[in-house]
């Protein structure tokens, strides 16, 4: 799967992602600016090994564990989301990074943004029900994609 960026990231958005880096004392190499750019704009919830190979192409001295050590910081200010799949997998949405639903096709691995109104407040209606200080969830959905179920997979 390849990263398919939207035409470009919002400029302010990254602007103050990039701001942000500056003030916590982080370096701003070009290849840290390419990994950003990547998951802030990238549709298709990427791997860390897709972004890698994304920014190498440009920068091909970058390491993957560059990409790794900056996903962690914006997953850390909040600006990238991590979707851990089990089986050691995890993608990363910096488009939405807020805790949304996803449905991921367990055949060819696409992730979806769920966007279901009525999912949207699932965080406080927990909270409200049990008492329970709620300050992330992940609430996903595995099944079979539409593409794939058309190509006979069920």
């Amino acid at each position: 799967m390849n990263i398919t960026p939207q035409a470009r990231p919002n400029p302010d958005r990254l602007e103050h992602l990039l701001e942000e880096l500056r003030q916590r004392g982080c370096r701003l190499t070009p290849q840290r600016a390419a990994i950003l750019r990547a998951v802030i704009s990238s549709e298709e919830h990427p791997t860390a090994e897709q972004i890698y190979t994304q920014v190498r192409a440009e920068f091909p001295m970058t390491s993957l564990a560059t990409v790794y050590n900056t996903l962690g910081l914006l997953k850390e200010m909040g600006a990238v989301l991590e979707i851990g799949l089990g089986s050691g997998s995890t993608r990363y949405d910096g488009l939405r990074p807020e805790p949304h639903p996803h449905l991921i096709c367990t055949r060819c691995g696409a992730i979806l943004d769920a966007d279901l109104p009525e999912l949207q407040h699932l965080g406080q209606v927990v909270s409200q029900a049990t008492g329970f200080k709620v300050h992330s969830h992940q609430f996903d959905f595995f099944g079979i994609c539409p593409a794939c179920q058309m190509r006979g997979y069920d």
